[in-house]
């Protein structure tokens, strides 16, 4: 019989990742996921980066588990409750006010970093009375339709059916090598009336590009861009919903570079555990919806509050959390610098920032193999970039050095594997 008939009989063919790691798992904890048969493997995408705190972390299980036992209120859509309640508590005092952020107001947008990333595009709109945005190179901002016309992948754009529009595309930072000014070039074309590039109620930016292949903003540039965005009149919209929550060593990623969004989107690892929660974060004057103008029935997830207030509890209330986000960072950092030493001086480079960082490979088909070769020996990695050409590590923030340890040995072997037969082929 085949072990995976159901999924393929039953399930769409659009699936994706379960072609990348065939295998049917059933147990994760921390950074461990466990298969039906009882195979272990070390988890380094982690849910696309919605699983910071890894799998099933007890001290969130522990505080959903008590909520439910109590009858706690599972569905509100936006009413109010006391995970509601606690939640704004806490972000307000833990995450925001000490971020200088303290007069910043939350949006429920929906369950999905697309839905924040909607809201955000239509708020801006609606404040400024423009229909232009700009965004990025290699940007990722979600598959729904207004996201995804701010999303630069030609494979998801591909899949809309409709015209994707009112957004003009500019390069990100280092787009054409670090000789380029790309912030001159963008304020050039805005302050030429004849340029063709419609004044923008907004910008949206990641200040590490997830999948477009781990880009990484410096602080200058993204001052640079603020002060553009300042001259012109736009918002600046910062879409952290994969490099926020902690994953470049900071909770927001552009918290030490001096700057200072109009709104900020946040989602996957908000909750901590995986279930679906989404807000936009607004300057309160921008806050001009009518009572229910942005609306969906799936605001109010009362057991993403209380995971997500239980995280916050848990780790931000010290630096002690963020410190060793950077030291992990760092100790990848530095065995993947070994294996591009090792391995592919002259065609391999380390990209990112943090703990969300990786190995950019020639092209796809040798990234591809790499992660295919780790995977059968126990890691489970994915790529990113505009050629899927990234070896792209999200593990979750609380991995043990000895797990990093692990995984690194493993990716070490899958690259000399890789990389040797790519160099025989080359030979013969």
């Amino acid at each position: 019989m085949n072990t995976f008939e159901q999924f393929e009989k039953h399930e769409s063919g659009i699936r994706s990742y379960c072609r990348s790691f065939p295998v049917i798992f059933k147990q994760a904890r921390g950074a461990e996921l466990i298969t039906a048969d009882g195979k272990s493997y070390i988890d380094f995408l982690a849910g696309a980066g919605t699983l910071n705190y890894g799998h099933n972390h007890p001290v969130l299980k522990k505080a959903l588990i008590e909520y439910l036992e109590n009858d706690g209120l599972t569905h509100g859509l936006d009413m109010y409750s006391s995970a509601k309640e606690s939640f704004l508590e806490s972000f307000h005092r833990i995450v925001l006010e000490p971020r200088g952020l303290g007069d910043y107001v939350v949006q429920f947008s929906g369950p999905t970093g697309a839905n924040s990333v909607e809201a955000a595009l239509k708020l801006a709109r609606k404040v400024t009375g423009r229909s232009n945005i700009i965004s990025f190179t290699n940007g990722f901002h979600g598959c729904t339709v207004g996201a995804l016309a701010a999303t630069g992948n030609q494979h998801h754009r591909g899949a809309a059916g409709v015209p994707l529009t009112d957004v003009s595309r500019m390069p990100y930072a280092n787009y054409f090598g670090d000789k380029v000014n790309t912030i001159s070039m963008m304020d050039k074309l805005l302050s030429d009336p004849s340029s063709g590039v419609d004044k923008p109620a907004a910008v949206i930016v990641e200040v590490v590009q997830g999948e477009g292949g781990l880009n990484a903003a410096s602080s200058d540039w993204m001052r640079k861009l603020e002060k553009v965005c300042r001259k012109h009149e736009m918002l600046l919209i910062v879409d952290d919903i994969q490099a926020g929550c902690g994953r470049t060593g900071t909770f927001f990623s552009f918290e030490e570079m001096g700057i200072k969004p109009d709104i900020i989107t946040l989602s996957k690892s908000l909750s901590g555990f995986g279930l679906p929660f989404a807000v936009v974060v607004m300057r309160r004057e921008l806050d001009q919806w009518e009572p229910g103008e942005h609306n969906g029935t799936f605001r109010g997830n009362n057991h993403a509050f209380v995971t997500a207030t239980a995280a916050l509890e848990h780790f931000w209330t010290s630096t002690e959390f963020a410190d060793s986000v950077k030291a992990k960072g760092a100790l990848i950092r530095e065995r993947m610098q070994k294996i591009v030493r090792r391995h592919g001086p002259d065609s391999l480079f380390v990209k990112g920032r943090g703990m969300m960082i990786g190995i950019s490979c020639p092209d796809g088909e040798t990234a591809a193999a790499i992660c295919a070769e780790a995977f059968e020996n126990g890691l489970v990695i994915e790529t990113s970039g505009n050629h899927s050409q990234v070896v792209k590590c999200l593990c979750p923030l609380i991995i043990s050095e000895e797990q990093i340890n692990k995984a690194m040995d493993i990716l070490d072997a899958a690259f000399a594997k890789v990389m040797a037969a790519g160099a025989q082929h080359k030979a013969s």
